[in-house]
This record gives structure tokens, sequence and C-alpha cells, in this order.
């Protein structure tokens, strides 16, 4: 009997959680910009031992919120 293979799921299980670098490279900002949306409370965060998390939902909903239009 041969062994089955197990296969990825179809979209590849995307991950949630971003550390603070990879969050930067998300949004296209510095390191330190996110940092300091973590401390002014404008992004929550996840914080495990030492390292901090951001959901990728709050990232999204951080950009939405942010979007802006101006009337010509």
């Amino acid at each position: 009997m041969k062994a089955q293979r197990i296969s990825n799921p179809p979209d590849k299980m995307k991950k949630r959680l971003y550390t603070i670098k990879e969050s930067a490279l998300y949004l296209g900002r510095p390191i330190w910009a996110i940092r300091e949306l973590i401390w002014a409370g404008a992004l929550p965060f996840i914080k495990t031992g030492r390292v901090f998390y951001l959901d990728i939902f709050d990232l999204d909903d951080f950009i939405d919120s942010n979007k802006a239009r101006t009337a010509y």
C-alpha cells in the first residue's frame, strides 16, 4: 500500500501575526514608525516575551481608517 501525501491547503495558509519588521514592510513604513504607532496606541499588538506581533487584520484596518480623499 502506498503512503498518501499530505497536500498543502489550496490557498496555502497565510500567517496572521507579523513582527514589527514584517509589519513595516507590509505598510511600507520604517520600523521606528511602526514602533511609534504602537506606542501612540494607533496599532494594537500582541507581546510574547520580548517580541511584538501585529495582526494583519489590524494593519488592514489601519490602512482603511487612514485613507483620505480630497475634493477637487
